[in-house]
């Protein structure tokens, strides 16, 4: 019986090099299968000013940075890319005639994103096909939905495939099911739904599978109250609450997703969503893993697992 290699990373929110390390991470990694948990896009949009004299200037974080010639343009670019920021390039009357127009805002938020997923997909097709490595790419919570019709119109079967609300074959014994969704978050994120809803589409997915001991939850969310789903606990003005030994931290992660792995038993589930949440759990038989994120330094986090029918082999955790 033939051992499959999973590499699994999710949260990269935008950023260039982190995407081009997944890609790369199958052939690195000797893995037979890339898949990735949702977040995709960024969270961030850096208008690039043309000024008078020739230069370009953007406000970064807080921190003015100049352009003077092409070459630094170029770098900044890159810069911005990489750290998961959308940019583009204007004049300092056009900014102003935008940035008070929430609609106009959304729709240039929408269009870069649009824009570089489209791209991504269409690296990942040229870097993969042929290479007899099977990629699958889904939404997370914080995705616009919108963003499916890319995935739909960009994949490619057998190279690079949305596996959201399916049920994938990824080898010759081990189904998937995938949900981007999240529950409930305080910052109202697209992908979020109630717990109730979330169970259901878990239900319809998993009535669906053949074998459930070999299954894989590809879930964005962590299952409620374990090591995997601890995120800082916030204030009113959605702020870290501090206590005497540093930030205080809470279980945010689904209900619902821990209950459907208490009852149906997978082999195996991926998770992302929490950052801060690097680690492991078992809900019986289940292992669950998050590899957390550092997109932000243009740090690739993730996982490798081995499986071999009824089991997970081993599992590693990996930086890049």
């Amino acid at each position: 019986m033939p051992i499959t290699r999973i590499f699994y990373a999710a949260d990269i929110h935008g950023s260039e090099i982190c995407f081009r390390k997944f890609i790369g991470a199958g052939e690195f990694y000797k893995a037979n299968v890339l898949i990735y948990g949702g977040d995709l896009t960024g969270k961030i949009v850096v208008p690039i000013i043309k000024t008078s004299n020739g230069t370009y200037q953007a406000e970064v974080l807080g921190v003015l940075k100049e352009a003077r010639n092409e070459s630094e343009l170029r770098a900044l670019q890159e810069m911005l890319e990489n750290q998961g920021m959308y940019y583009y390039i204007t004049t300092s009357e056009e900014f102003e005639e935008t940035r008070s127009d929430h609609k106009a805002v959304d729709q240039i938020f929408l269009k870069l994103m649009e824009e570089r997923l489209r791209r991504w997909i269409r690296l990942a097709k040229e870097k993969l096909r042929g290479k007899n490595i099977k990629c699958y790419i889904m939404l997370g919570n914080d995705d616009h939905r919108s963003l499916k019709d890319v995935l739909a119109e960009e994949g490619e079967e057998g190279v690079v495939v949305d596996p959201e609300e399916k049920v994938v074959t990824i080898d010759a014994e081990h189904e998937m099911i995938s949900l981007g969704y999240a529950n409930i978050t305080p910052w109202n994120c697209p992908g979020d739904l109630p717990e109730e809803e979330l169970e259901k589409k878990i239900d319809e997915l998993a009535s669906k599978v053949n074998n459930l001991e070999k299954c894989i939850f590809n879930f964005h969310c962590p299952p409620y109250g374990t090591p995997i789903d601890q995120a800082p606990k916030l204030d009113e003005n959605l702020r870290p609450i501090i206590g005497s030994s540093g930030p205080i931290f809470e279980s945010v992660g689904s209900m619902a997703v821990r209950k459907k792995i208490e009852e149906y038993q997978p082999l195996l589930g991926l998770h992302g969503h929490i950052h801060e949440a690097r680690g492991v759990c078992k809900i019986g038989r289940t292992l669950c893993i998050n590899p957390g994120s550092e997109y932000g330094e243009g740090i690739l986090r993730g996982v490798i697992v081995n499986i071999e029918g009824k089991k997970v082999k081993s599992y590693m955790f990996v930086s890049g």
